[in-house]
């Protein structure tokens, strides 16, 4: 069976665009919020879901370093050494929409061990960058 890991590609890529494949079962997102300059990270897991027959992504936990317009914590979160600590609502989601722009810092793909600017697996366009759970070449 093919390897699990997360796929990236450009949504507005024409057919036939290349799709990164990136080989992991866990990663975080993180990116800093482009108001407030607070940092955001999510947990995921990529698991392989028989009844589906495919990969899915499954949101972990997530964390906010602090609060502000536009991006309050939800009600059920922890403040634990400065981070506010919650379970995602959508735990299965279908697909991540990145929206990427010139004009804040890049997302962060960290996968064990090091965390890199999305750019280092797939250049931006200035718009929005799918990510999602996926099969790697065999």
């Amino acid at each position: 069976m093919a390897s699990l890991g997360i796929c990236l590609s450009l949504a507005a890529a024409l057919q036939g665009t290349p799709v990164v494949f990136v080989p992991v079962t866990e990663f975080t997102l993180a990116w800093t919020h482009s108001i407030e300059k607070v940092r955001w990270e999510e947990d995921y897991a990529v698991r392989f879901d028989a009844v589906l027959g495919q990969p899915v992504l499954h949101a972990v936990q997530a964390r906010v370093r602090g609060s502000g317009a536009g991006m309050e914590p939800p009600p059920d979160a922890v403040l634990r050494q400065g981070w506010y600590r919650y379970t995602p609502v959508t735990k299965v989601p279908p697909e991540l929409r990145l929206t990427r722009s010139e004009f804040t810092p890049d997302y962060e793909l960290c996968v064990p061990g090091r965390c890199q600017p999305m750019a280092h697996w797939l250049p931006s366009d200035g718009g929005v960058t799918l990510l999602k759970a996926c099969r790697g070449p065999e």
